[in-house]
């Protein structure tokens, strides 16, 4: 072909290490016992769950999580997520999380998985000292508190994290924290007793070593909640809070690793935790395509079932393809991560965090339009699920962001 320069620096899967989906006999008993607990305990606590919260403080913890938790921890279904604990692969532990997706505001928090505490305990993990772990780490890993994580500003884009502006100064042994966070998940839950917060210590440094990220106590002076913001209208049990620091003192020891890490702490959480996100929609858009099926078997219209109808038949078509299709992006994501690290599957991990919300979006939507107005109502999951999905584009960067990371991945290679 006339002007081809040439093959591009690219070497196929195929020619390097296969992609092996296969799951270790470990792995496939925790499947199996995460399964057995689902159907046995999870889905019968979801009405029970909801009439409590309906009839109690919306930010209240109901009674039956800790019953979940107890239960869970009883079979040995804890801290699954964390591969030094658990021994799992990111790509073992992805089938998990696709479980636990499937009831969203229970199961993940009753086996001791749900964000936002799971990348705070990974950061604590990989970066806190002896003393961070003991006093944060441990009952943290021992669901005896929860924690958030506040970065998100309003005043900012925060779809770049560079932006920031919370100042973290230091005044002798301490630093000293000011400025204003929002949707800070967890923050309503009165378990929550930690915040890992980002600002900036050297506002002039290197852009990437501006931030560093430091440990504030719920009940540190100056820290306020403002409000809890709702999304679509729902109020989260754990909520999502405005936060504000007003001259608010935490020890240096209170740093996590070094100043001016904060950005590359933020990098190294990611990688997991977009497969931890990515594979609990997925959860989602699975039970979404089972509900459907289920409604359009059951349910008649013009003289027949519904699945007789060619046009539900296509969205259940559509929604199947498409499931498969980001589960296996989604799993080829976490092989990469077991094998090179989140940087050896930077384009892919951008990739999930756009494609995987995109498709569950689109499978509700679908599911919901099966159901009619039973799918707007609270008497499927569907309507919840529909806007946690719709709220995955925006929160932990837009899509945007992600798109324009991949581009610049692809484009590299020809650049070169």
């Amino acid at each position: 072909m006339v002007g081809d320069p040439g093959p591009i620096d690219r070497i196929p899967f195929c020619q390097n290490a296969p992609m092996d989906f296969e799951l270790s006999p470990k792995a496939r008993e925790y499947q199996e016992r995460l399964q057995e607990f689902m159907d046995g305990f999870v889905y019968p606590a979801e009405p029970v769950y909801a009439a409590w919260r309906a009839e109690n403080d919306p930010h209240a913890l109901p009674p039956v999580v800790e019953e979940l938790k107890a239960e869970a921890r009883e079979r040995g279904l804890w801290n699954l997520f964390l591969p030094d604990v658990s021994g799992l692969t990111n790509l073992e532990y992805a089938t998990l999380a696709e479980l636990t997706g499937r009831s969203p505001d229970l199961a993940p928090e009753a086996v001791n998985c749900a964000a936002p505490d799971t990348g705070n305990m990974e950061v604590l993990h990989m970066f806190g000292t002896d003393e961070q772990k003991r006093q944060w780490l441990d009952p943290l890993l021992n669901g005896e508190i929860r924690s958030a994580f506040a970065m998100t500003e309003p005043e900012v884009a925060s779809s770049d994290a560079t932006n920031i502006t919370t100042s973290i100064v230091r005044d002798g042994d301490e630093y000293v924290i000011n400025g204003r966070k929002w949707f800070i998940t967890g923050a309503a839950d009165e378990r929550c007793k930690i915040f890992i917060v980002m600002g900036k210590t050297d506002p002039d440094g290197p852009v990437h070593r501006q931030q560093s990220q430091v440990l504030v106590p719920r009940d540190a002076p100056g820290l306020k909640i403002v409000r809890h913001l709702p999304v679509f209208g729902y109020q989260d049990q754990h909520g999502h809070s405005e936060i504000v620091f007003e001259d608010v003192r935490v020890p240096v020891a209170n740093l996590i690793a070094g100043e001016g890490d904060g950005f590359m702490i933020a990098q190294a959480r990611l990688g997991p935790g977009r497969i931890h996100h990515a594979m609990r929609a997925l959860g989602m858009a699975e039970r979404a395509l089972e509900l459907m099926c289920r409604r359009a078997v059951d349910r008649v219209a013009f003289g027949g079932p519904l699945a007789k109808q060619g046009v539900v038949r296509e969205q259940i078509a559509e929604s199947r393809m498409a499931i498969e299709q980001a589960r296996l992006l989604t799993l080829k994501t976490a092989w990469l991560i077991d094998r090179h690290g989140s940087k050896g599957a930077r384009s892919e991990i951008a990739a999930i965090k756009v494609v995987v919300p995109r498709i569950a979006h689109e499978v509700l939507d679908r599911a919901i339009q099966v159901h009619g107005g039973a799918g707007v109502s609270d008497d499927t999951p569907l309507a919840a699920m529909y806007t946690w999905v719709r709220a995955m584009r925006i929160f932990d960067g837009p899509d945007e962001v992600h798109v324009r990371t991949v581009a610049r991945q692809e484009l590299r290679r020809y650049e070169r």
